[in-house]
């Protein structure tokens, strides 16, 4: 019998040729990935921990998507697409409550055991059109959304069927793997077909973000966000190269102690040739900015205490209106700047094992998963401007949670702190810290 190819190595392949694509429509791209590889392997010969959160290999092949739907059947068709990759949504962030805010709710699909993270982690963060959110949509424009999104398909029925298949046997044949992947990759890539202008701008109007979801005929690769060892190396590096990158980066400042979450930056969306159907038939073409090169660095995972933490510190941040100094000090006010703190305060997650010698050895739980304040921020960055947005008290004509998105695609959204918990569970030495 022939052997199945599982779905980690799948979703390796599926990553590396999204990458590749993507790097044929947004050239920018290539030159982060390049800049991101020479970061780290320059972090990695001048600290000798530069692992601690992973290898080399691992950090530098690392990928994180971004893709936009418009509806809870579309989102259901890309759980079932992902689960043959071995990705299954975790968390459920929110973006409609961010400062400056999102007419989307969100999950994040990607592995969920340590031994699956380890050989590839892929992760895609999947934004669905909050089309029930009065503040954005009149009823209205709601019925002609839902009516647009209705009417297309974003994945063939073949390729969905190929995956439930993949996902009930545990892994692909080596002779369909290809055309499983290539067939994937296809489905997100831009597409080529006219946009109708006078459409595309009544919902830049009320979100660019919306138009980016309903105004097309399909999806797409919003970004693909390589991960760095040193994001503020990365940043300065791609400056001066006469890249333009957002004005910060987002996330826990720079410091003196541990990283913990994640911290973000990415370059400006550049203009992309798209063409245009007008009013009387005829097609033209221009340009659009939706698309952004994002990057990541990414640090210890934070337990519900850490998380509660880190909310106060970036509200005191926030209220300062501090500069990247002031950050630092703000957030050393609420952080140890030890790992031996974060542990001892119980503020993140760590495996702790006996080491050769009767020690106890603490090893980080790297963080997997996504800051809706961050991720919220990104995309303010990278838009010209905010849209109209309401401020109705009966903000939302569906009650969108967790469990309603549940509900919507059929599955379970995993908990990403029992996730963390489980993995620091492993430990041969459990403290209550991790139980």
């Amino acid at each position: 019998m022939t052997a199945l190819i599982q779905c980690w190595e799948l979703r390796a392949r599926f990553a590396a040729a999204l990458s590749q694509m993507y790097g044929t429509e947004v050239p920018a791209y290539n030159t982060l990935v390049e800049v991101s590889s020479a970061v780290n392997q320059s972090y990695a010969t001048t600290h000798p921990d530069a692992e601690r959160l992973g290898s080399v290999e691992r950090v530098t092949a690392e990928r994180h998507g971004a893709i936009r739907v418009g509806s809870p059947r579309e989102l259901a068709a890309v759980a079932e697409l992902f689960e043959a990759f071995g990705m299954y949504p975790v968390d459920f962030y929110d973006l409609r409550d961010a400062a400056s805010p999102v007419p989307v709710v969100s999950t994040a699909f990607r592995p969920i055991d340590e031994n699956e993270l380890a050989l590839n982690p892929f992760r895609v963060f999947t934004s669905m059109l909050a089309t029930g959110d009065r503040r954005f949509f009149d009823a209205d424009l709601r019925a002609r959304v839902e009516h647009f999104v209705q009417r297309r398909e974003l994945f063939d029925p073949a390729l969905l069927a190929h995956a439930r298949l993949i996902s009930a046997a545990g892994g692909s044949t080596p002779a369909q793997a290809d055309d499983f992947i290539a067939e994937a990759v296809k489905a997100f890539a831009l597409s080529t077909k006219p946009i109708d202008r006078a459409w595309y701008e009544e919902l830049s109007a009320i979100s660019p973000v919306a138009a980016d979801i309903a105004g097309v005929d399909g999806t797409h690769i919003n970004h693909l966000t390589p991960r760095v060892l040193e994001i503020d190396d990365l940043y300065h590096r791609m400056t001066a190269r006469g890249i333009t990158m957002i004005d910060a980066i987002q996330g826990p400042p720079r410091w003196r102690g541990p990283d913990v979450l994640l911290r973000q930056t990415s370059f400006r969306a550049l203009a992309e040739p798209r063409h245009f159907r007008m009013s009387d038939g005829s097609v033209v073409s221009d340009a659009l900015r939706v698309r952004f090169g994002e990057v990541e660095a990414r640090g210890i995972a934070l337990t519900p205490a850490g998380r509660s933490r880190y909310d106060k510190a970036m509200a005191a941040i926030d209220a300062a209106q501090a500069h990247p100094e002031q950050a630092a000090t703000i957030w050393a006010d609420h952080f140890p700047d030890t790992e031996a703190g974060l542990a001892e305060q119980e503020l993140a997650y760590f495996r702790t094992d006996t080491g050769p010698a009767g020690e106890i050895v603490r090893t980080p739980v790297v963080y997997e998963d996504f800051l809706p304040r961050s991720a919220a921020g990104i995309f303010r960055s990278n838009l010209d401007d905010d849209g109209a947005y309401g401020d109705s008290a009966d903000a939302s004509a569906t009650d969108y949670s967790k469990e309603w998105m549940a509900g919507a695609i059929g599955r379970d959204i995993h908990d990403p702190y029992m996730l963390y918990a489980a993995i620091a569970a492993q430990s041969d030495l459990v403290t209550g810290a991790h139980r």
